[in-house]
């Protein structure tokens, strides 16, 4: 039989997609595109903002023309289950709670617990699912439900044998990655299972994804000085302004954003800070915005991503008052994507002759590779002879678009991928 696992959203959805693709794989399946005639096609979906309702919307259309059964899961379609089962030509409709049971549902064999290596260099390890949080304009602990951990003894495990596989770089995630261990019988905190992956794993980078500037603690700082965790952090900041942040439900200020971003610089300078931020929530007038855009600019951040608000159904912001018009929003994403360019441009720049390691992602047409470093960069290389996976030493020695280049280190040995 052959399959297409098509994946919209978070790196959560991302692991949970390698899963069903792997163990279908596995089991025979022929995982394949929506061009060759799939027999089935699994969309695992978003609804984070209207965009990705939409972006979902089409590609289940796209995916029933290929003449596929159609089985949906995933926010989009958890949050609006009839209206997606109503779609002309929906096979099946399945729970973000069920999501795994897709495997058994088409080859009548439970989920496999072991690792599955799929198509990926550096595989996503999602250790949390779910949120306790109340922010005011999000509706992914609807879709969700709450904070829920995997087990310290099955992290570690899967770990072991990702590494086993012969990568070189495991991604931990989960939607609220920091909220990790509060639930088990015997809690422990996301620095508790970094720690052990450091002592019990040798896989020689670790990357955490997302995570709540309130989730940090002295211990957690600590741990990220490792040269094993990589120089690269993600820290929501979603607005600058104390009086949004108020209205967005989110548990601190833009003083405490600013204190913890200070005691993470007293560590490696070369550390890559990435951040989200929200435009146009309700409220936010031009004096809110220049408070966003002024603390971004003041602070060393790596790059922004910055989102339009986007109202969701059954969510206190969707009801507020003082709502921002379309255009409005987009000029102000415009202006802190001009910033995130210039933010980025400096740190390649600070980077310039730098030695690092990158784990090769992708071959391009023109006899090149393209890596990603500790530090997020993705760098260029003249040559595509080593295997995706391949962990090779480079020095950077130009910039090109959103690219570094790089040029190999002879004296080091590249570690082909296993």
């Amino acid at each position: 039989m052959k399959v297409s696992v098509l994946t919209l959203g978070c790196r959560v959805n991302q692991s949970e997609s390698d899963i069903i693709e792997g163990n279908l794989t596995k089991l025979g399946w022929s995982k394949v595109g929506l061009t060759e005639s799939p027999d089935y096609c699994v969309i695992n979906t978003c609804s984070v903002t209207a965009k990705s309702d939409y972006q979902s919307r089409q590609l289940i259309r796209k995916a029933v023309r290929s003449g596929a059964k159609v089985i949906v899961t995933g926010c989009c379609s958890q949050l609006n289950e009839d209206a997606v089962r109503n779609m002309q030509g929906v096979f099946k409709v399945v729970s973000n709670a069920n999501k795994s049971h897709i495997i058994k549902m088409l080859t009548d064999k439970d989920k496999s617990s072991t690792f599955i290596p799929v198509n990926r260099s550096r595989p996503y390890l999602k250790i949390q699912d779910g949120c306790n949080r109340t922010c005011s304009y999000c509706s992914v602990p609807l879709a969700r439900g709450r904070s829920r951990s995997v087990q310290v003894s099955e992290v570690v495990r899967l770990a072991t044998e990702i590494n086993a596989a012969g990568y070189h770089e495991i991604v931990i995630t989960g939607i609220h990655l920091g909220s990790y261990g509060y639930d088990l019988k015997y809690q422990v905190k996301l620095s508790h299972i970094l720690k052990l992956l450091l002592k019990q794993t040798r896989i020689k980078r670790i990357r955490l994804s997302s995570i709540d500037i309130t989730d940090i603690d002295s211990e957690l700082l600590e741990l990220i000085q490792d040269e094993r965790v990589c120089r690269h952090l993600h820290l929501p900041l979603q607005s600058g302004s104390d009086k949004i942040l108020k209205l967005m439900h989110r548990r601190y200020s833009s003083r405490d954003y600013i204190t913890i971003v200070e005691k993470i610089f007293k560590g490696p300078s070369s550390l890559a800070l990435g951040t989200d931020v929200i435009v146009g929530f309700p409220g936010e007038g031009e004096s809110e915005f220049k408070n966003t855009k002024r603390l971004l600019a003041d602070l060393p951040i790596t790059y922004i991503h910055a989102f339009p608000f986007s109202p969701r159904a059954n969510t206190l912001a969707a009801k507020m008052a003082d709502q921002n018009a379309s255009l409005v929003k987009r000029e102000r994403v415009s202006e802190l994507k001009a910033l995130s360019d210039s933010k980025r441009r400096a740190y390649m720049i600070s980077r310039m002759h730098k030695i690092v390691d990158i784990i090769i992602e992708q071959h391009g047409i023109d006899d090149t590779s393209i890596g990603t470093s500790s530090d997020y960069l993705k760098v260029r290389i003249p040559s595509n002879g080593y295997p995706k996976g391949t962990l090779v030493g480079v020095r950077i020695s130009g910039i090109e678009n959103n690219c570094v280049r790089g040029e190999l280190v002879r004296n080091l040995n590249p570690i082909d991928f296993k």
